[in-house]
């Protein structure tokens, strides 16, 4: 049996919501950690362990970042959710890679 267009387009907005989810979820771990990285403030130049942990806040921002993008590459999933939804994301792992820069 064929599923006629309408059917289609109607289970579209339920697809777009249940692939946003992962998105989301992921976009707010990339916060999280890009805060975290803005937000740690060593002691001083023998403070190793805060310079440890904002590199390891940006990293992980950076790893989330790039799985928000990956999923959102996927073809079915690119056809449903629009490139905007993965802006958030990509702006986080721009500024978490800047900040990772400006520690070394």
């Amino acid at each position: 049996m064929m599923s006629d267009p309408s059917s289609v387009d109607n289970d579209t907005g339920c697809l777009r919501a249940v692939l946003a989810v992962p998105i989301l979820l992921l976009t707010l771990v990339a916060a999280f950690f890009c805060w975290a990285a803005l937000t740690i403030r060593p002691s001083g130049p023998w403070d190793d362990e805060a310079y440890a942990a904002i590199v390891l806040s940006c990293v992980v921002t950076i790893a989330v970042t790039a799985a928000v993008t990956a999923l959102w590459l996927i073809p079915s999933v690119r056809r449903i959710i629009p490139w905007w939804c993965i802006g958030p994301s990509l702006l986080l792992g721009i500024v978490a890679g800047v900040q990772w820069m400006n520690q070394g």
